[in-house]
């Protein structure tokens, strides 16, 4: 087996697949185990880059499914969170897929007067997030699971705005060193927190409840929501099962690319 890198970025021509429709992720709408009394709202964005107009390509479960999980448990609060699982057109290629990012924060601003940005991403995903992260103040904090450091220097701006990285000593996919790097980047004028999981792979899935239990308590702190007893409790559901985790990964895309598991 191939030893971990520190980049799954695209290089070369743009693949000549094309972008996956929201019709393919039918029934991610919820986690398996969610509550549905929330709202989901599929949305189409166009970006007016010369490429293909339709928002997708890059998986919309997250990883072990945290995201689909998450965004029920964000939405479902006393004071409910809004969150959009954003689906890159061509990802891997950072340069378009900051674009997605910008396109979908400024349709966020426009239609629902949101202004305020926590941006999370997981392996290749931290590319965008930091590069958008570093230069929109917008951005109020930022996580990544598994970040690769390859185009990611914008999180030398990112201080004093939160930061969290989470990372698996057992990655085989992007080094655990990747997250040790971008620590080291941001400097120590902010507020940041390195999370090492001993053993644990890519996608976290030893300890995908824990870790989306910190991402959800690191939005709300982002957003000055105070914690209590019943928010704890939310965040510590288990929305997805085990066996459930990888089926609904592949199911949503996230598994396409160089991401695995192994």
């Amino acid at each position: 087996m191939s030893p971990p890198t520190s980049s799954i970025s695209a290089s070369g021509s743009m693949a000549a697949s094309k972008p996956a429709k929201i019709d393919d992720y039918v029934g991610l709408a919820h986690a398996p185990r969610a509550a549905t009394s929330c709202t989901v709202k599929p949305i189409s964005i166009k970006i007016d880059d010369g490429a293909d107009g339709a928002v997708a390509g890059g998986g919309v479960v997250g990883p072990s499914s945290m995201y689909v999980s998450l965004a029920d448990k964000l939405a479902s609060l006393e004071k409910p969170v809004t969150t959009l699982r954003l689906d890159y057109r061509y990802p891997a290629r950072n340069k378009l897929c900051v674009r997605d990012v910008f396109g979908a924060m400024n349709e966020l601003e426009r239609q629902y007067h949101i202004s305020n940005f926590v941006l999370v991403g997981w392996s290749f995903g931290g590319a965008p997030v930091f590069t958008v992260g570093g230069s929109d103040k917008r951005v109020i904090g930022c996580a990544t699971v598994a970040s690769q450091t390859a185009e990611t220097e914008g999180v030398k701006s990112l201080a004093p705005r939160p930061l969290l990285l989470l990372h698996g000593t057992g990655d085989r996919t992007l080094s655990y060193s990747c997250s040790e790097r971008l620590f080291a980047q941001y400097g120590s004028t902010g507020d940041r927190e390195l999370k090492l999981f001993e053993g644990d792979d890519h996608a976290l899935t030893r300890n995908s409840l824990e870790a989306e239990r910190r991402i959800g308590a690191f939005i709300l702190k982002c957003a000055a929501i105070d914690a209590n007893d019943e928010t704890e409790a939310t965040l510590n559901q288990k929305l997805v099962q085990d066996e459930d985790k990888i089926g609904l990964m592949e199911k949503g895309g996230d598994l396409r690319g160089h991401e695995s598991v192994k």
